[in-house]
């Protein structure tokens, strides 16, 4: 049945934001991704979010899907379609609707009155009276409440039903007494909405091609996958949400990728430490001794191996750590993302200490920036930390293919051989030869006599001699600047995207805010607003980031974080006033949305004093 038919509704094709409100722990996840699937299969670019509480079972959680053809793929802001199936989270569900969406709930209980909203259509299915019908097991009717409800939304948004029993086929492929239950379900909330609804609703899909060759793939996968490719053969960690899948996927393609093919040997090692302080140094300890290690965290562990990077920072060996972010301080919301990590990673450890950090947005550049840490980290001689976050890690995002080049070489750096030192080529494992910071190394054992076989955290001079003297750790700092510098000639580069009119006005953004931002920023020319935008992919900032904040007189830096951290790293980096920067923010969990940044740069343009629909609003238009 349809409540208050004549409401006016929202009428779209292929472009609408639909929320599925559930009970954690009910199976709801894998029909929800059914349906994100099905329209990604019809061609139409998708964007789904989980928001799912850090308990095991029992409170709200939510899946929120993009649908845009035009290919935006960030949070747009409200819920033009919600589905709720959960009492406990209906007021704040139907409250978030846009005036003329859709509410869908199970009217098996009648909807409490207090609840209707005059501006929104109301939708009832009899989701668990079907169930109650169907099944006699308990957890079966639970299961396939889910399923029952991605049936109806096929009929009420006109999906490609057989889209979907493809999919069902794909996802119990092995298990094929599966198969036709599912489907089953499906069936039964497609009749019913299409005997007892007119459908479809104004808001519904076609068939598109807007997703050509991209794939639907999730960071941390890729951050794994990645890992592989760049010649990783160690991974020592300690799970912790949301960074636990990264060498979850990793161990899933060493068994297929690093096994000897004549022994059956396994070529790899992972292992699982008694706490994040003991995975970093075995990851540091693995890496002095010549192998590709990493491991992968979230902000409480930074908290505990800032020590040890500071002595990977100091005695300069490799180190690929990855931080999948979440909200903090202390455990925060250990489920919702955030930005939250970059001051606290840039310069972990006590003293002066400046780490690399790399700043991927899409699950491609997770498997990219992951193989290339590893070289950069042998490159350098330095920690190298990948940050993401739990919106890039753990949800699946719509992503260019993943692409590897097989003539590709690992670049160990300045390695010294053990027929160069038998030759007699001066070593001094801190000996700037090249002028660029950046010293020559050994690995232990190279040489029986020479070459470095230990390290140390303390101070030392150039031939790594314990030392205290002043001069000698001054020189030993200032090179580690040198290094510094020389740096940014190695670390991916900004991208810029110019506005199509000249302007003084610029936004500068990274990782995954990527997709509202360029929304916004459309959404902002539309209104003869333009501004130059920068996605900044690496720390330290090289050059172009600095000219390009030289170029505007103000520019937006966009963050998902409360203390402004970007912003305070490139005003500490460049020397730069609150004149010039200019905060938008998001800390809230959630990912940033288009709408949020839009509204956010709005109020910070002096001669933009009102939105549009106010202004024709108070004209009584």
């Amino acid at each position: 049945m349809m409540m208050k038919s004549s409401v006016k509704r929202i009428e779209s094709v292929n472009d609408f934001v639909i929320k599925f409100a559930n009970v954690n722990g009910t199976g709801s996840a894998s029909a929800n991704n059914l349906f994100a699937k099905a329209l990604f299969r019809m061609g139409l670019p998708v964007s789904p979010k989980n928001i799912f509480p850090s308990n095991i079972q029992g409170l709200p959680t939510w899946y929120e899907v993009r649908v845009s053809e035009k290919g935006y793929l960030g949070r747009r802001g409200g819920v033009d379609i919600a589905l709720s199936v959960n009492p406990q989270s209906m007021a704040d569900d139907i409250r978030e609707v846009e005036p003329g969406g859709y509410f869908i709930y199970d009217n098996t209980k009648p909807l409490d009155l207090r609840l209707v909203r005059n501006d929104v259509n109301i939708i009832g299915l009899p989701l668990t009276t079907i169930c109650n019908e169907q099944y006699k097991d308990p957890r079966q009717r639970q299961l396939f409440k889910n399923v029952i409800y991605v049936g109806a939304l096929a009929a009420l948004l006109d999906i490609d039903f057989k889209v979907l029993t493809d999919l069902v086929a794909d996802q119990f492929k092995g298990k094929e007494k599966l198969i036709l239950p599912n489907i089953h379900a499906l069936e039964l909330g497609h009749q019913y909405v299409k005997a007892n609804i007119d459908c479809p609703l104004g808001i519904r899909v076609r068939t598109a091609d807007a997703v050509g060759d991209k794939i639907l793939l999730d960071g941390n996968t890729a951050l794994g996958l990645g890992a592989i490719y760049g010649g990783a053969t160690v991974a020592a960690w300690y799970p912790i949400t949301p960074s636990t899948s990264v060498v979850d996927a990793f161990e899933k393609y060493a068994k297929r990728l690093r096994i000897d093919a004549g022994t059956g040997q396994r070529n790899y090692a992972i292992v699982q430490a008694e706490d994040e302080l003991a995975a970093i140094g075995m990851v540091i300890g693995a890496s002095w001794n010549g192998a590709r290690a990493f491991t992968a965290t979230s902000g409480p562990g930074i908290s505990l191996m800032s020590e040890f990077l500071g002595l990977a920072y100091f005695a300069e060996i490799p180190t690929v750590l990855v931080d999948v972010q979440r909200t903090g301080p202390s455990t925060g919301m250990p489920t919702r993302t955030q930005q939250g990590d970059i001051l606290s990673c840039a310069y972990a450890s006590h003293g002066d200490t400046k780490h690399v950090l790399l700043f991927p947005s899409t699950p491609k550049e997770c498997f990219d920036f992951g193989a290339l840490a590893f070289d950069l980290a042998e490159r350098l001689q330095t920690p190298i930390i990948l940050m993401t976050d739990l919106d890039l890690g753990m949800n699946d995002n719509m992503s260019e293919p993943l692409e590897w080049d097989d003539s590709r070489k690992y670049d160990r750096g300045k390695v010294v051989t053990a027929e160069q030192l038998e030759e007699g080529i001066e070593f001094g494992r801190y000996l700037d030869v090249d002028g660029d910071g950046i010293c020559y190394r050994t690995y232990p054992g190279t040489h029986p006599t020479r070459g470095a076989f230990f390290t140390r955290g303390t101070s030392r001079d150039e031939y790594a001699v314990y030392t205290e003297k002043g001069e000698a750790y001054e020189y030993n700092m200032l090179r580690l600047i040198r290094k510094w510098d020389s740096m940014k000639d190695h670390v991916p580069r900004p991208e810029v995207l110019r506005a199509r009119q000249k302007t003084d006005i610029a936004v500068l953004y990274f990782g995954t805010s990527e997709q509202a931002s360029v929304e916004a920023l459309d959404s902002l020319a539309e209104e003869g607003i333009h501004l130059d935008a920068m996605r900044v992919r690496a720390f330290p900032f090289n050059d172009e980031v600095e000219q390009f904040l030289h170029a505007h007189e103000r520019v937006f830096v966009i963050e998902q974080n409360r203390d402004a951290q970007l912003r305070t790293l490139l005003m500490a980096e460049f020397e730069l006033g609150p004149d010039k920067l200019k905060s938008v923010l998001c800390f809230d969990g959630t990912p940033i949305s288009a709408r949020n940044i839009r509204k956010q740069i709005r109020m910070q343009l002096p001669d933009i004093e009102e939105e549009p629909q106010e202004a024709a609003r108070a004209a009584g238009e």
